[in-house]
């Protein structure tokens, strides 16, 4: 199987597992209960696994370490939401924190 049909057939399945899980939640709204203890560690865990995946993004840069610059960045606009600056803020913010870093040299 070539790279392509293989990247064609794995988005596909993708696709379709995701449709299907978009149908079940409504369709199963009813019929399955949750306490309330798992519904707060669904809850906590869709929140850890977002963070993850920033932070991830924010330190690494491919298969390399991104630097300084960019997390810093990263720790200046969550700061700024902390604050409950506007989103606008949060990012100018950020991205001039890791500009003016690159400007003077900090990698």
């Amino acid at each position: 199987m070539s790279h392509s049909v293989a990247l064609t057939v794995g988005v596909a399945v993708l696709a379709v597992g995701t449709y299907l899980l978009r149908i079940a939640g409504p369709a199963l709204r009813s019929r399955v209960r949750v306490s309330p203890a798992a519904a707060a560690l669904l809850d906590r865990a869709a929140v850890v696994l977002l963070v993850a995946v920033a932070l991830t993004g924010a330190i690494y840069s491919g298969h390399d370490v991104a630097g300084w610059a960019r997390p810093t960045g990263v720790a200046v606009g969550v700061l700024a939401a902390l604050c409950k600056a506007p989103i606008v803020v949060v990012v100018v913010l950020a991205a001039a924190t890791a500009a003016g870093l690159r400007a003077i040299g900090v990698a």
